[in-house]
């Protein structure tokens, strides 16, 4: 993916700016092979997806706070999910490797930075923390991308589940290793490997 084209679908809303974290107007409940996902959009693309617990999962589920709006940014909004929901479908359908949905995370300048060099890794390739740093040309900074790993709210589509240990071991994932597991194990069938 060029530059250019990561940068038409990603807009960057900057918390250091004062923007709040949970900033979204819309939200649909999907279901999925893997449980139920939650989705939230602004006006400018989705800023949310996150995994809602299952009576045996052992994560909690993150909150979004809706915000009032009018009702061309809900149209607009609504439109991201819709999108969101469709991408996923076909991903989850083994038909998806690159998502095309427009993507509003709100985040500090360096979450940015790392939520954009794991969108920029190849689908079905697992990377670490160091690969991602050095990426982002600050190889020193390998816990900081793990932080920003961790605050990631867009998850799958900003592939932080393809971050696994330098060793080749899975690592931590908010959403639990069987989650983890099962998500790369879907993107290597659906390349081939």
């Amino acid at each position: 993916m060029s530059q250019k084209s990561l940068e038409a679908k990603y807009i960057p809303l900057n918390r250091d700016a004062g923007l709040s974290g949970y900033q979204a107007l819309a939200e649909r409940i999907i279901a999925t092979p893997l449980g139920k996902v939650s989705l939230a959009a602004n006006q400018f693309g989705l800023s949310h997806l996150s995994f809602l617990p299952g009576q045996d999962d052992d994560f909690t589920a993150r909150q979004v706070t809706l915000i009032e709006c009018d009702q061309e940014a809900q149209i607009k909004a609504q439109a991201h999910l819709e999108q969101a929901e469709d991408e996923l479908a076909a991903y989850f359908a083994g038909q998806l490797t690159a998502f095309n949905v427009a993507l509003a995370p709100v985040g500090t300048t360096f979450q940015h930075q790392v939520w954009q060099a794991l969108l920029a890794h190849p689908f079905g390739d697992a990377a670490s923390y160091s690969d991602i740093a050095s990426a982002i040309d600050n190889p020193k900074a390998v816990r900081a991308v793990g932080s920003a790993n961790g605050a990631n709210r867009i998850a799958i589509i900003i592939p932080c589940h393809r971050i696994i240990g330098k060793d080749g071991a899975l690592t931590g994932y908010a959403y639990g290793l069987t989650i983890k597991q099962q998500l790369l194990a879907l993107e290597a069938k659906a390349v081939g490997c």
